[in-house]
């Protein structure tokens, strides 16, 4: 634009100098126009050639990488900056393709490298899993390998200790009693750490005396502290329960791993146990055992370290003393699932205190244990499922001391058939279970047996030592109603018969199977032999009939037919059985409505049921 300014400046001025000389000529003026426009032209095309498409040139070539596309762009020889610019950029963009490929190269490297990483940490994990597995699958053999023996040590012990003997026998025996119990620790131990990491260790929930657990927790480490001439004292206060609901077992091992140790570092002076009681929020309340002792202590910054797994407070302890450095760990794990906790407080010389606060609850009228009277009144015979012929003598030998009658059957197979032997009589109220067993296990026996209607409400309770992660489920999933883990407690396992056989008066089904004439002369002769059982069983009727009515509204509600035959059944046969004939009506009537369906009078049914209880009620206050 300049230049042709420039030219038509000039072109204007040579026609104004011709005007001004009057001179101007038209042809002239024509020919000095075309000259000036082919001279612009000419000036723009050179100008747009050597300028202006480089540069366009350079400006594609940047837009091109700026979009990704690594390719070197066209550049004029010019000879001038541009050019040398154009070939400047090209460099740039030929170093970052190359960098580029290395980019990729370096990342496919790197995806492999991942890749062989990944499979690696694959392989280790599944080794890690099938190790883990491995370790479970030994841990469950073992478990079982191990406490069916120490089943039977213990159970003869205790049976032995039963009978008369000499006072240097059982002094004998109770050594030897002493020394099982020892193992037995050690090897619970080990198998409940497996379970407390895993999360697979779940309470009981059963109504026990705890100063008889005291009691037969304290004799196991009576012998150890006499012999160290230290004193072993309890004091229990008054406000504690004669019954109370918790984890018997899991209680004692937390008490026990406290005594144990008190024992063990204490060589003069004396061991307290102190149990007293606060209460808590509605049934609940809060037992709090304190276990004091003058043993060597521990210094203050080992205290937060006796509560960790295979540590204790000296390397040299283990050494001198022996132990695993599980028990703390694991009592105050089990002070935890209780809603409460261990803590200590210690001087290395002074002895130390350890006090353990767990949470407890209150039973309700159908978890309390009976009596022995009581018990039989109202239990049919226990049928035991176990292989093991010493097993089977413990727990004959357990049950028959309570006065219960007990029927052996060597596998599944056989409880089958004894099941099967007494359908008519329906004399079975509960069923003691192995799982580990020849020919039928326990989960397929279960199974088979929850199959018959017939047997579906019967309970079942695994008694196994199989008591590894999970167990637990399967025997639940299987149909079974409870689980006993070997080497049986006595203490627990009559504990667990008795919520059974209260929960479900086997005693009342089966007068109920019996005609009506029988079953008149069985209610004049128990009202004629004992007056006081029968009124008690009519007591206890009317205490369980309005939890009863409570299930039956719930299952009316819910159209579960199963459930109002259940719990109608149950009512009508006690009532039966006790002469309470107007509340027997009326719970047959009940079970016929559920079976016709017919919810509407199943209601009214369920209400006058509840009259006449209220009736009864009221009338024997």
């Amino acid at each position: 634009m300049f230049t042709a300014i420039l030219v038509f400046w000039v072109v204007a001025t040579i026609l104004g100098y011709d005007l001004r000389q009057d001179s101007f000529d038209i042809g002239k003026g024509l020919v000095l126009c075309v000259v000036v426009l082919l001279v612009a032209g000419a000036i723009s095309r050179f100008t747009i050639r050597l300028l202006v498409r480089p540069l366009n040139m350079l400006q594609a070539g940047i837009t091109s990488v700026r979009e990704g596309r690594l390719e070197t762009i066209q550049v004029s020889p010019t000879g001038d900056e541009i050019e040398y610019l154009g070939e400047s950029f090209n460099k740039m963009i030929l170093e970052l393709a190359k960098s580029k490929e290395e980019v990729r190269l370096h990342q496919e490297q790197l995806e492999d490298r991942i890749r062989a990483r990944t499979e690696e940490v694959e392989l280790a994990m599944n080794r890690a899993l099938a190790a883990s597995q491995a370790k479970s699958e030994f841990l469950a053999n073992i478990s079982h390998e191990l406490r069916t023996p120490m089943n039977g040590v213990l159970g003869m012990i205790d049976v032995v200790l039963d009978s008369r003997l000499e006072h240097e026998q059982r002094e004998h025996v109770e050594a030897a009693q002493q020394c099982a119990y020892s193992l037995l620790v050690m090897l619970n131990d080990l198998l409940d750490l497996s379970k407390i990491e895993a999360g697979k260790m779940v309470l009981d929930k059963v109504a026990f005396d705890l100063r008889r657990l005291l009691d037969d927790a304290i004799k196991i480490y009576v012998a150890g502290a006499q012999a160290k001439g230290i004193s072993l004292i309890a004091e229990v206060s008054p406000e504690i329960p004669e019954q109370i609901v918790g984890d018997p077992l899991r209680i004692r091992q937390i008490l026990g791993n406290l005594l144990a140790n008190a024992v063990k570092f204490t060589h003069h002076g004396s061991i307290r146990l102190r149990v007293h009681a606060a209460p808590g929020d509605r049934d609940e309340f809060e037992v709090m055992l304190t276990v004091s002792d003058t043993g060597i202590g521990i210094p203050a910054e080992k205290l937060s370290d006796v509560f960790e797994k295979f540590t204790q407070a000296d390397g040299t302890i283990g050494r001198q003393y022996g132990g695993t450095g599980l028990g703390l760990a694991i009592a105050r794990q089990l002070a935890r699932m209780h809603g409460g906790d261990v803590t200590v407080r210690s001087e290395p010389g002074r002895g130390s205190t350890f006090e353990v606060t767990v949470l407890c609850e209150l039973p309700t009228i159908d978890m309390l244990p009976l009596d022995d009277a009581s018990l039989l009144a109202r239990s049919p015979r226990i049928l035991v499922v176990e292989d093991n012929l010493v097993n089977q003598k413990i727990v004959k030998a357990i049950l028959a001391k309570r006065g219960l009658e007990v029927v052996i059957a060597n596998e599944g197979g056989e409880a089958l058939e004894a099941l099967e032997r007494s359908r008519q009589e329906q004399r079975f109220g509960l069923i003691l279970m192995d799982l580990q067993m020849p020919g039928i296990d326990g989960l397929e026996a279960t199974r088979r047996i929850r199959r018959d209607a017939l047997w579906v409400n019967l309970p079942i309770v695994a008694m196994t030592a199989h008591s590894m992660n999970g167990d637990r489920e399967r025997c639940l999933q299987a149909g079974m109603n409870g689980y006993i883990s070997k080497p049986i407690n006595s203490a627990h396992l009559l504990a667990t018969v008795e919520r059974f056989l209260v929960t479900a008066p086997a005693r009342f089904e089966r007068a109920a199977a019996i005609g009506g004439p029988m079953r008149e002369a069985l209610t004049d002769r128990l009202v004629a032999e004992d007056a006081d059982l029968a009124q008690s069983m009519r007591d206890l009727l009317l205490e369980l009939t309005p939890e009863r009515l409570e299930r039956l509204r719930l299952a009316c509600d819910r159209s579960d037919v199963d459930s109002i035959l259940l719990e109608g059944r149950r009512i009508e046969q006690s009532a039966s059985l006790i002469g309470l004939i107007n509340v027997s009506d009326r719970a047959r009537h009940i079970e016929e409505a559920g079976m016709r369906r017919d919810f509407g009078e199943v209601r009214t049914a369920i209400e006058s049921l509840a009259e006449e209880i209220a009736e009864l009620q009221r009338v024997t206050k």
